[in-house]
């Protein structure tokens, strides 16, 4: 069902008692804009959730949106963030909001400017808690060198840092955080990715430009977990930058940990960036916008190659850091290292009928809906 046009009708505000805490499950509904929402990074535990997916879902996305309405807390809203009266009809009647932008969508130009409207409309429609879902601001980050620049990254960095200082000024009527995550560990067995393996004469075989670098990958088990613990404590994650990874693996370590745990040979190939444009899988796109629904002939537009070459140069030269510290205070049973991951996602794709992780890295066993990334699945085909 489309959504229709919706009148702006005036609200009360609700605002944060200073000092006080008020967790969210006690008015207990939050929205979620999600590129690819699914059980994995939303929380229920009493939360009622009102999505709203992109248009133009593929099919994948749909089982996804089904498993979700089964939770039996969520109900579905069909539109686009890039429309003000679907963003007002979904804050309406929700108390927190957790946006979490496609920039390989929109780019970086739409991104800025529709980030900052859902901010203010989230004020304006008297939303207790805002979360903006962010990636590190390489650029600033390497002290603005642009062999680091990556679109997709500085875009969303930018405007989470305006996020943050609207707080100063705003965060007693508007309580808002940032959650900053990272490449997801399911790409690197996912068709479609930067680092989508190969297997070679019967070695599962990673070549990326990384050097001996490593990169933070998270984990979206673990996503959903520091999202809702931002909504449960907005005493100390009013104004806070939640950055988040699983650890900072080399691509060696990696592969070292797929061979243990599945029994199957793996390795880890660096691989200069002039050979990695040149690879078959991604020769293709290395030209087209970064941001598919970008204007290819405006010059702010990045391609792939320019947006992906900052990627791994930043992982590459190590500019981004973590608190693991703090995030093992926050979760405390937190994935923690390649090895587990690839245990746990070995065992749970077994149980769900997927097969062992050495079988899901089979060409011959990849199609569309088995992309983890929404632009991959639609073949970068998603609406705005």
């Amino acid at each position: 069902m489309q959504t229709q046009p919706v009148r702006h009708r005036p609200r009360p505000r609700r605002l944060l008692r200073p000092g006080r805490q008020q967790r969210l499950d006690q008015r207990p509904q939050v929205v979620v804009h999600d590129p690819r929402p699914s059980a994995h990074n939303i929380s229920n535990g009493g939360i009622v959730t009102s999505v709203t997916p992109d248009q133009g879902t593929s099919t994948r996305s749909c089982y996804e949106l089904q498993a979700l309405l089964a939770l039996g807390n969520v109900s579905l809203l069909e539109g686009s963030f890039a429309d003000e009266d679907v963003l007002r009809e979904g804050f309406r009647s929700c108390d927190g909001v957790f946006i979490n932008i496609d920039g390989f969508n929109t780019g970086e130009k739409t991104e800025t400017y529709w980030a900052i409207r859902s901010y203010e409309i989230a004020i304006e429609e008297g939303i207790k808690f805002f979360v903006y879902g962010n990636l590190d601001y390489t650029l600033k980050k390497s002290g603005y060198d642009s062999r680091f620049r990556t679109g997709h990254y500085d875009g969303k960095g930018r405007m989470a840092e305006w996020v943050l200082f609207q707080n100063e000024k705003n965060r007693d009527r508007l309580g808002a955080a940032v959650f900053t995550s990272g490449p997801y560990i399911e790409m690197v067995i996912s068709p479609l990715t930067p680092m989508t393996p190969s297997v070679e004469n019967g070695v599962v075989t990673w070549r990326v430009p990384l050097g001996e670098g490593a990169v933070p990958h998270v984990a979206l088990e673990d996503c959903g977990f520091y999202v809702r613990w931002l909504f449960d404590h907005p005493e100390r994650a009013n104004g806070m930058d939640l950055e988040v990874a699983i650890e900072h693996m080399t691509y060696a370590d990696m592969a070292a940990a797929f061979e243990k745990v599945t029994g199957y040979p793996a390795q880890y190939i660096d691989t200069d960036l002039d050979t990695y444009w040149n690879a078959p899988d991604v020769k293709g796109i290395a030209d087209q916008p970064a941001g598919y629904n970008a204007d290819p002939n405006d010059k702010s537009t990045m391609s792939f190659r320019d947006n992906f070459t900052g990627f791994w140069n930043t992982w590459k030269h190590g500019i981004i850091t973590r608190d693991y510290a703090l995030l093992d205070e926050i979760h405390p049973n937190r994935i923690r290292s390649a090895e587990e991951w690839f245990r746990r996602e070995d065992q749970v794709g077994r149980e769900l009928g997927k097969g062992s992780l050495w079988e899901r890295v089979q060409p011959e066993n990849w199609s569309l809906d088995s992309a983890i990334l929404k632009s991959s699945a639609d073949m970068r085909t998603g609406k705005l």
